[in-house]
């Protein structure tokens, strides 16, 4: 009888120490979603860090407007139509942009269009593909 007594109490101790073994494991991946939760907020803010650039309008008569655009956007399209500088239509070659500042021109109608430059080079993808690089200039110009 002392050695049942014995046995019980040996997987009465077992038991105690495999459900503090894995409360402790499970307390350790906790601890790591806590720290990748935080890692991805912190990923998630930087990525929302304010870019300045400068955008700029040449319209049909050589007139300049300058603009300082500060956004949290990444795209250089999806910055000026939330400012609502720029409007167009979908395409299939991506944003057909039609209006600019309020002007519209439309080169099936009028023969002119809004030629996008990055940095006085004819940009070499669209307005709604192109990243933001702080302190760029982006410029659609009447042609």
């Amino acid at each position: 009888m002392k050695k049942t007594n014995i046995l019980k109490m040996l997987s009465f101790v077992l038991c105690i120490v495999l459900i503090a073994a894995v409360a402790l494991m499970t307390s350790g991946c906790n601890d790591d979603v806590n720290l990748d939760t935080a890692s991805s907020t912190a990923v998630d803010t930087a990525s929302k860090a304010e870019v300045k650039f400068t955008f700029v309008v040449v319209d049909t008569t050589g007139k300049e407007t300058s603009f300082e655009i500060s956004t949290n956007k990444t795209i250089v399209g999806e910055a000026l139509l939330d400012e609502g500088l720029i409007a167009g239509e979908d395409s299939a070659y991506g944003l057909y942009v039609k209006t600019v500042n309020g002007i519209t021109l439309d080169y099936d109608t009028d023969g002119k269009y809004w030629a996008f430059y990055v940095n006085g080079e004819y940009g070499m993808t669209g307005v709604d593909t192109t990243e933001i690089v702080a302190g760029s200039t982006y410029c659609f110009k009447a042609e």
